[in-house]
């Protein structure tokens, strides 16, 4: 049976196995190729895009951009390819390609940079052709990293909305619905901008279910939601008050019908568009559940969508814990969410492990047992940790610490916590995001 700090390990390789089963190059190699020097482009149900394309124009942004970008350019016949590959990135994900035009920007907030990066994108779209590809290459992050206001909002104010959402405790399909109707290539504006040419997609999912048009606000495809949608969510929220004066009259002229609507299913733009999933968080899972099953462990998937309050769904985890009487492997992924009370540092996987230490504690869960929470992308939240990785002991070493878990919990300040008790889980940027994933190891 393994000792604790054998389990740790274990957690961590796991993770592990589920962070390279969304490796963005293999991911892409899958769907990518030739034949007849011309391009081939995989589904998601088994068939296969091809034609013969004069041109092809190659756009990725999110946290795998650069890979996803280098892979491709590897893999399209030179004299297809349109050069400069257009990438843009996170800062931590910053690399040197050759042929590539590597932009960076900030996530989760986004800055000038963004802007600049997706004006940029905009820019290469007025000049693409009829008999011409776009193939965007979208991975977790999107969002953030390609701020395109409409006009009369700025960077700034958008912003402020984004900020408001993250700290409302919304979800990610919330936040995109907002987002779509503020912004000029998300729901489905770069569709709109690479007309005439045609366009496919190739998406590394970072959404729970894999709803294409919540991935990345869904640039690509059409768009459900409406302004309505997105005024009564914020009012819902209670942000409308907070919000500029700018966001609120856009909105209501929406609302109202005197601006267009983002495109929606039955519009003409996309006729020539197609999309491919190449890589999710269901994927990752199941080979964390593999990796786990080759460590000797028993496994069982916990949750496949684990959403709603990180602090609630970590108890309900531990109090389902308790009832188990076997070693057991209890794997799950998905992405919560935390509503911001506090003054504290953190993230939503390092808010889950330590409210998940707090409540094995005052549970009574005896077993020896470790917890990892991370997020695949390498970052949670603000802070350099990908999430929290807590064990048996973790409560009694942050005491020891001087800390109270407790109250570091109340006041979201879960990153100080980890961090007095050696239970952060640093691994740097990896270079891809398919949402979080957590594995809990158990012995009796």
């Amino acid at each position: 049976m393994a000792d604790l700090a054998e389990l740790r390990q274990h957690a961590q390789q796991i993770f592990a196995a589920g962070v390279a089963a969304a490796n963005p190059t293999l991911a892409l190699n899958r769907f990518l190729s030739t034949e007849h020097d011309q391009l081939v482009i995989g589904l998601t149900n088994g068939a296969v895009r091809s034609h013969a394309w004069q041109k092809v124009h190659v756009i990725a942004f999110g946290k795998a951009a650069g890979l996803m970008a280098s892979a491709a350019l590897a893999r399209i016949p030179a004299q297809l390819l349109q050069l400069p590959v257009i990438a843009v990135t996170n800062y931590e994900n910053s690399a040197d390609y050759r042929n590539i035009e590597l932009l960076t920007a900030a996530h989760p907030l986004p800055d000038q940079a963004g802007l600049k990066a997706a004006q940029r994108i905009a820019e290469r779209m007025s000049l693409v052709q009829k008999n011409e590809l776009v193939l965007v290459l979208i991975s977790g992050g999107g969002s953030a990293l390609i701020p395109y206001p409409i006009n009369g909002i700025s960077l700034a104010e958008k912003t402020q909305v984004t900020e408001l959402l993250l700290t409302s405790g919304a979800t990610i399909n919330e936040i995109n619905t907002v987002r779509k109707h503020l912004s000029v290539l998300k729901g489905g504006g770069l569709a709109k901008l690479a007309m005439p040419a045609d366009l496919h997609a190739l998406i590394l999912s970072d959404v729970l279910g894999d709803d294409l048009s919540a991935i990345a606000s869904g640039p690509t495809v059409p768009d459900p939601t409406t302004y309505a949608d997105a005024v009564a969510l914020l009012h819902d929220k209670q942000l409308w008050p907070k919000l500029p004066r700018s966001v609120q009259n856009h909105l209501q002229h929406g609302v109202q019908g005197l601006i267009p609507e983002t495109p929606k299913p039955n519009d003409v733009i996309f006729a020539r568009t197609g999309h491919s999933l190449i890589g999710s968080n269901t994927v990752s899972l199941h080979a964390m559940q593999q990796a786990a099953s080759q460590l000797g462990y028993q496994t069982l998937i916990y949750q496949t969508q684990l959403q709603g309050e990180a602090k609630l769904e970590a108890e309900k985890l531990a109090a389902y814990a308790k009832t188990l009487n076997k070693p057991l492997a209890l794997i799950a992924g998905g992405e919560t969410t935390v509503t911001v009370t506090g003054q504290g540092l953190g993230g939503r996987n390092q808010e889950f492990a330590l409210a998940f230490a707090c409540a094995a504690s005052q549970y009574g869960l005896t077993s020896e047992w470790t917890l990892l929470s991370g997020g695949t992308d390498g970052r949670d939240g603000p802070t350099d940790a990908a999430g929290g990785l807590i064990d048996t002991c973790s409560i009694s070493r942050m005491l020891t610490a001087g800390l109270n878990p407790l109250a570091r919990l109340a006041d979201n300040d879960a990153y100080h916590a980890l961090q007095s008790s050696g239970d952060l889980l640093l691994t740097g940027a990896t270079g891809t995001n398919v949402a979080d994933l957590q594995v809990l190891l158990i012995n009796t």
